[in-house]
């Protein structure tokens, strides 16, 4: 089915190819990654649209000597096929597989480890300037999305870069669409050159001109830069001292290549604005790419089909829910997202309340601090954001919402472990960051009803609270209808037993209870890590010989160690043990699976107890149970 793909078992092979033979290794490719997506699952829409581009870099720059640096990284499969991972596609996001997002540790053409938006202007300008100054002679290219350069972080790179003399080109990928459909004034300033017809005319009429009067050259110049100044960027980049070139026709390698070869012998910071299509060459995925982003297991002849089973709600479905219903309460409700508007459940309250909805586009620091400027004002914002997203807007969360303890919600998806996504989109640390901070709470449901009215219980405080929950569904729990606020900072005793007390924070307590049943374990679910519920705990701790904390977030200052924190205050000492995730980066894989290896499923909990403590599992009979001494 790919008779030329298979010859290409690295860039060294696709460069001897005759240009000609490009357009039917293109044709191959865009079809390999569809058939590999369909069969694993993936990021679809964005990879279809890379295909051309990835070949002409590839073809034209001697990769991986010149670096080539992908922002996000979602957009990376044909890269990855085309420098010698054909094979390990079928293993993609699996455990032990290929990385969904390019890994310095996978491979030397993956020149920067990504997975968060706009990162790619500052790593290459670095790969650039460490070039220059070592004496060496290569090229670094930075391809950046439309979506992603309307980040903050993208902008400083320019600024910085604008005044180095070093080899860098900077290609926007222009598609018109990052997850969510783009939002902003550079977006809409990019939109208009989808045509490119009055930039084209402004730059012929220039030439007529000075065919007929040569005297008027200057005057033609300046017509064709205000021309070009009014209907592209060329003149915004232009003054961040780039040489400003497009757009071009990203799908056409008979422009593409041309262009790049080029640009390749041209000195000092370059920018090549290249327009492509999501979802380029599978019709389904062009309609709606929003879809295919990141679809699962799929027929390519049939496109995605709605399941006929009743699937689980989601923890990202109970939130969107509460909102909205929250939203017809209280009027003073608006939600805030960084360019998550689908992945965090907000569609329907954007098509309810538009007018309170605001995607402030990729840019997690400005969304912390614009909703504490609304916070200011007597409004109610919640931040919808992932765990991992909410890491780049920390200086905000401390200095200018927590220090003035303003009322702002933050909706924490995706905590604990993602998946297929791995270590780069992990809520791992959102428990241990975020209870350092003094005004800051932090709630962590136990299943769907739990987590809609711990919202509510947050969205009640004067002060800042987050309510972190995980990807997918949970225990089944039904949620009520109603809105109603569980007690600030309160738990509960979920099943009485003796001996060890297990402290569940989150949805892990379900597998404590399951191991509790085998060892006659007391389990509390805690609900808060901050503030905790410290008459709770020492009343466990002081009928108890040893208490075990379980949550699905880092060891290491996480709710364990509040635990320990406030047993020692209390000058309370017990055996302690902490089960969470260890102090390593979790590799994407079966979450199921990823659990059990940290030892968090009811098994491995089980085991870690019996280990520590010598509890064996209760007998038929109930009988007194010991611990072994501990020093």
């Amino acid at each position: 089915m790919y008779p030329l793909l298979e010859t290409i078992n690295s860039p060294a092979d696709l460069r001897l190819l005759p240009r000609p033979q490009l357009r039917t290794l293109a044709d191959e490719l865009r079809a390999y990654v569809l058939h590999s997506v369909s069969q694993t699952g993936g990021h679809l829409s964005s990879n279809l649209g890379t295909v051309e581009l990835t070949v002409a870099l590839h073809y034209v720059f001697n990769t991986p000597e010149d670096r080539l640096v992908w922002d996000v990284g979602h957009q990376t499969y044909p890269h990855k096929i085309l420098t010698g991972r054909r094979e390990r596609m079928a293993s993609l996001r699996q455990f032990g597989g290929l990385s969904g997002f390019p890994r310095r540790d996978e491979s030397e053409y993956d020149t920067f480890g990504t997975a968060h938006s706009s990162t790619s202007i500052s790593a290459a300008l670095g790969m650039a300037m460490a070039a220059k100054q070592k004496g060496e002679e290569r090229h670094a290219v930075a391809i950046i999305g439309d979506g992603a350069m309307s980040a903050g972080m993208a902008f400083e790179a320019l600024n910085n870069a604008g005044v180095c003399d070093c080899n860098l080109l900077v290609i926007l990928n222009d598609n018109d669409m990052s997850i969510s459909p783009p939002v902003g004034a550079l977006n809409r300033y990019l939109a208009q050159l989808m045509s490119g017809q009055f930039y084209a005319s402004a730059k012929s009429v220039g030439k007529q001109v000075l065919k007929v009067a040569p005297p008027l050259f200057e005057l033609a110049k300046r017509l064709e830069t205000h021309a070009k100044g009014m209907v592209v960027p060329a003149t915004l980049f232009e003054n961040f001292g780039f040489n400003y070139i497009g757009p071009i026709d990203g799908h056409d390698l008979e422009s593409l290549i041309p262009t790049l070869e080029n640009i390749k012998h041209l000195q000092g910071p370059q920018f090549l604005h290249v327009v492509t299509k999501k979802g380029q060459g599978y019709k389904l995925a062009e309609a709606d790419p929003v879809a295919y982003h990141g679809p699962g297991k799929f027929d390519p002849a049939m496109g995605l089909q709605k399941s006929t089973a009743p699937a689980k709600q989601t923890f990202t479905q109970v939130f969107g829910h509460w909102l909205c219903d929250m939203a017809e309460k209280d009027s003073r409700l608006v939600g805030i997202t960084p360019a998550m508007r689908e992945g965090s459940g907000m569609v329907e309250f954007h098509q309810r309340f538009p007018d309170r909805y605001y995607d402030v586009g990729i840019a997690e620091q400005h969304a912390v601090t614009f909703a504490a400027g609304m916070a200011c004002e007597g409004l109610k914002p919640v931040v919808a954001i992932y765990s991992t997203f909410l890491q780049r807007g920390y200086d905000q969360l401390i200095h200018d919402v927590a220090l003035q303890n303003l009322p702002v919600v933050f909706a924490l998806d995706r905590a604990g472990l993602v998946g297929a996504d791995g270590a780069t989109h992990a809520g791992a640390y959102d428990i241990a960051y975020l209870r350092c901070i003094p005004n800051m709470s932090v709630a962590c449901p136990a299943d769907e009803n739990e987590c809609r009215m711990l919202l509510s219980s947050a969205y009640e405080q004067n002060h800042p609270v987050a309510v972190r929950y995980p990807r997918g569904a949970g225990a089944g729990v039904a949620t009520q209808s109603h809105l109603e606020a569980l007690p600030f900072g309160k738990g509960e005793l979920r099943r009485q037993g003796s001996g060890v007390a297990i402290l569940a924070f989150g949805t892990l307590l379900h597998p404590a209870l399951e191991a509790a049943e085998k060892l006659g374990a007391t389990v509390v679910n805690m609900r808060w890590a901050k503030p905790l519920d410290t008459e709770l705990l020492l009343r466990v701790a002081a009928s108890h010989e040893a208490l075990v904390t379980v949550e699905e977030g880092s060891i290491m200052g996480g709710a364990g160690s509040a635990v320990a924190e406030a047993l020692a205050a209390a000058g309370v000492v017990k055996p302690l043990l902490h089960l969470g995730l260890r102090d390593e980066f979790t590799e994407h894989g079966d979450p199921a699976r990823l659990l059990a290896l940290q030892g968090l499923d009811a098994a491995g909990i089980e085991q870690s107890i019996v280990t520590r403590f010598g509890v064996l599992p209760a007998p038929a009979q109930p009988a007194k149970r010991t611990l072994k001494s501990v020093a």
